[in-house]
């Protein structure tokens, strides 16, 4: 079988997963793998990603055994069949299953239970903002075209059971918005950490984990910096976190 098609690449990333990448769609990048390494506890349990993409996300989780199984939805027919490909040929048909659906027409009947873990790295652009992307594919990623965060956040509630925890990786610019979706939909936000590229640089990316039902009570983490001071040398919490796919020994400094 061949698992590569015109316009697409292989690449072998991070935790030794080969990766089908479209030549003119969004590639792997450091907003997947840090979300990735956010969820670092093992609880087992059902996960679900909204808005898979290539299904990096999935694939690195599952690489960790951080959850039995994982239902990865996309509403894309063909990045659906992208990830499929990507599962099968790193060996995780078992671990994940793909649900071609739009994320504001989700119910808990679509994954057969309710979700101990809901993770997305969701379109944070308006539909009227920013250049349009020749790409579908691209533009879809990052507009919201199938539904805002207001819709992302709904639909984690609904699939989560009570006390289940919702991750999502967004733009600082876009906070407050998401913040207000999160508390609108009773997920409340427990821990966040905001990601810079050096001290001299304004956050350009924003990680939280929420709680469904939880009572209000935020942990806010000292700043992730991905370089070292007046370098371009990782940092070594950012080196860190990359070898063991896990902020665990971040959050305890």
């Amino acid at each position: 079988m061949s698992f590569i098609k015109d316009a697409e690449r292989l690449d072998e990333v991070n935790e030794n997963i080969k990766l089908i990448q479209k030549t003119n769609g969004l590639t792997f990048g450091t907003d997947a793998y840090l979300l990735a390494a956010y969820m670092y506890s093992n609880c087992g349990g059902l996960a679900v990603e909204l808005g898979g993409g290539t299904g990096i996300i999935s694939l690195l989780a599952a690489s960790r055994k951080r959850f039995d199984k994982i239902s990865i939805v996309e509403i894309q027919d063909d990045y659906a069949e992208l990830i499929n490909r990507n599962t099968e040929l790193n060996g995780m048909k078992e671990k994940l299953d793909v649900i071609c659906k739009d994320v504001r027409h989700l119910k808990v009947t679509d994954i057969g239970k309710e979700a101990d873990v809901v993770f997305s790295n969701p379109p944070y652009m308006k539909t009227e903002s920013g250049k349009r992307n020749e790409c579908d594919g691209k533009y879809i990623a990052r507009h919201e075209v199938f539904g805002g965060i207001d819709d992302f956040c709904a639909a984690a509630y609904r699939l989560l059971k009570f006390g289940g925890k919702f991750y999502v990786v967004y733009r600082p610019d876009r906070l407050i918005d998401l913040v207000d979706s999160l508390r609108k939909n009773r997920l409340e936000p427990k821990k966040m950490t905001f990601v810079q590229s050096d001290t001299q640089s304004a956050p350009s990316m924003v990680l939280i984990e929420a709680k469904k039902g939880a009572s209000p009570s935020l942990a806010l983490t000292k700043n992730l910096l991905i370089y070292k001071d007046n370098s371009r040398n990782i940092s070594e919490d950012t080196e860190k976190i990359y070898e063991s796919c896990s902020f665990e020994e971040f959050f305890k400094k």
